[in-house]
């Protein structure tokens, strides 16, 4: 067995008993951010999965080939301190990457600060496809992303309001309208309609609430924060501990009508429409899968950009 410079290890020249402890041993060799590659004849993952066990969150596992003859994987040691991106971290910094979230069923938006490693356990998915479809994005050709990350804050909530706080105002009626519809049509043949019409008008009393709160009174005070003129605003900037509750509040509204969405998904088999299913019921569950796309982006414009920074604001 030799090993190159660039620190490969071909795992097929050793005795099946000799794999995993060689590549451990050559693993907790390595320095912070130096990586190795090992070579194998089969997909390794038994390995990442007792490495994880062994030696914990420690490490990056990226696949550089996957069979039908090679399988290359590189590890590298983590830079002591350097943590896991949360979803809503990772969504931030790269919006290509939520189409590899909505397709695992992933919550980027409510459920932003957590891991992949976490949500994926919550859900029981292999961690390893997930991780590596999402390396696959960073390979893909972007599309000059919105910086939503980049906007100033006051510019990032007057976004919001134009653009989903509109959107809610202008579809949601429609959305109500058909599910009460859809319901009277169809709902002694397809009983969950009837709790997705209840469903549709309880969010929709919520998001109105909510909206106002927002417009009135978190947006003003984020305002304030931005432009610096405390002293001459009527607005009252609250402290950091009153802020942040305000904060959790907003989120916690967030999370109740993230609830409200996922059981609809849920009530209607994500959107499968029935065999009888007339024009307005296929319209119905159009709308609502636009709905909570929408919504997902929203609340991820919120909870992951615009609120950890406001809250920086006021803390200093």
């Amino acid at each position: 067995m030799e090993t190159t410079p660039e620190n490969i290890l071909d795992v097929t020249q050793l005795e099946p008993k000799q794999k995993h402890p060689t590549i451990f041993v050559r693993y907790d060799e390595l320095k912070e951010g130096e990586s190795l590659t090992i070579h194998n004849d089969h997909d390794p993952k038994p390995l990442y999965y007792q490495l994880l066990g062994e030696r914990g969150n420690v490490f990056k596992w990226e696949y550089l080939e996957e069979g039908p003859e090679w399988w290359k994987v590189r590890i590298q040691k983590r830079i002591l301190g350097e943590n896991d991106e949360t979803l809503g971290q990772l969504a931030a910094k790269d919006l290509r990457k939520v189409a590899v979230f909505k397709k695992y069923g992933l919550d980027f938006s409510c459920g932003g600060e957590k891991t992949v490693k976490e949500a994926c356990a919550e859900k029981g998915l292999d961690v390893t496809k997930v991780e590596q479809e999402l390396q696959q994005t960073d390979k893909s050709p972007a599309s000059r992303p919105i910086p939503y990350d980049e906007w100033s804050l006051d510019f990032l909530s007057d976004y919001i309001v134009n653009t989903h706080h509109n959107y809610i105002r202008k579809n949601l009626p429609d959305i109500t309208a058909y599910a009460n519809k859809v319901m009277e049509v169809h709902g002694v043949r397809h009983p969950e309609l009837i709790e997705i019409n209840n469903l549709v008008k309880q969010m929709g009393s919520e998001l109105s609430t909510h909206m106002e709160k927002e417009e009135k009174g978190l947006f003003p005070i984020i305002k304030v924060l931005v432009n610096g003129n405390q002293d001459t605003s009527s607005q009252k900037i609250p402290g950091l501990k009153d802020f942040q509750h305000f904060i959790d509040i907003h989120e916690a509204e967030h999370e109740s009508v993230g609830k409200e969405l996922n059981k609809i998904r849920s009530l209607s088999d994500n959107y499968a429409l029935p065999e009888d299913a007339c024009a307005s019921y296929t319209l119905l569950y159009r709308m609502l899968d636009e709905f909570e796309d929408d919504l997902h982006l929203h609340i991820h414009l919120e909870n992951n950009i615009l609120f950890p920074k406001a809250i920086k604001l006021v803390s200093n």
